[in-house]
């Protein structure tokens, strides 16, 4: 984390991050959020106010504080992806033309990063889990130790899992490397049917793809317990 910044020049740019540790480097980026634009919606003709950040309250159905409108997308908050909010879209429309028998939106949403590399995630961290006090174990399957891996030359990706260690239930799939977002939807369908690790210890996935991966983390995790 970083507590300092310092720039006295155009050529370089000093750090200090919280673990002591200095850096001297060619730029840093600032990561402050973002804040929806709902400035020029004129959000009090409707009846409606705006949060912090310009956010605007929604129910589990996605209805506003006047119930015949909705929101839905970046101005409602995280996690703002088109995916997210395609299906809260999906999910008010139906509502709103009384099509009732629809279920709630998933309560476990992916998120990814698009960079070289890529970063998927879903559920939970290390972070959270412990600040939590929540017993916890860790699989990771590094891409160089899989053939997919491999071919495609990505030495540096990774996939973790993390496991309720009373139950092994998946809390938790972080992965970082080439094509991680994709990989992420397999966890996503196994923390949705409540599946553990012996979920992936039993399934059989094709030999080279990245899936494989799964089977590999669950089967570090196992190790441990």
């Amino acid at each position: 984390m970083r507590e300092g910044c310092i720039a006295p020049g155009r050529e370089r740019v000093g750090l200090t991050l919280s673990s002591g540790v200095s850096l001297e480097v060619d730029a840093a980026m600032i990561a402050a959020g973002r804040k929806s634009n709902t400035a020029r919606l004129n959000l009090a003709a409707a009846g409606l106010t705006a949060g912090e950040r310009g956010l605007i309250a929604v129910n589990a159905c996605f209805q506003t504080q006047v119930k015949h409108i909705y929101a839905a997308g970046d101005v409602i908050g995280p996690p703002a992806l088109a995916s997210t909010s395609m299906e809260q879209a999906r999910h008010a429309m139906r509502h709103a033309f009384g099509d009732l028998s629809v279920s709630q939106i998933a309560p476990i949403l992916p998120t990814g990063v698009y960079t070289i590399p890529e970063i998927g995630m879903i559920g939970e961290t290390e972070e959270q889990l412990k600040a939590k006090g929540v017993p916890y174990v860790a699989g990771r399957a590094p891409y160089d130790r899989n053939a997919r891996g491999k071919i495609i030359g990505d030495s540096n990706g990774m996939l973790k899992l993390l496991f309720y260690r009373d139950d092994w239930k998946l809390l938790g799939v972080h992965a970082i490397g080439e094509q991680a977002t994709e990989l992420v939807h397999i966890g996503l369908i196994g923390m949705l049917s409540n599946g553990t690790a012996r979920l992936f210890d039993q399934a059989c996935f094709n030999i080279p793809t990245l899936g494989q991966l799964y089977k590999q983390a669950a089967f570090d995790a196992l190790r441990q317990a």
